[in-house]
């Protein structure tokens, strides 16, 4: 599994906008897509809310990816 770093800007971002920003989609509304089919989990919890916030701790798997958020 790739792990991606992603350092945040503010205080979170939309779990939807995480995935296109490390890569995992091609757009927010793919993203969507991917958070509706529960192929998306958080902190090892399938996440069902498309514009979740993630925040800085938090790791975020989709379609073989680790994404960890960084501040």
């Amino acid at each position: 599994m790739a792990t991606i770093t992603i350092e945040l800007r503010g205080e979170y971002i939309e779990l939807n906008q995480l995935l296109k920003l490390a890569g995992v989609c091609d757009s927010g509304g793919q993203g969507k897509q991917l958070v509706a089919e529960g192929r998306v989990k958080v902190d090892g919890q399938v996440e069902m809310r498309k514009t979740n916030k993630i925040r800085a701790g938090q790791v975020v798997e989709c379609e073989g990816a680790r994404i960890e958020v960084v501040a």
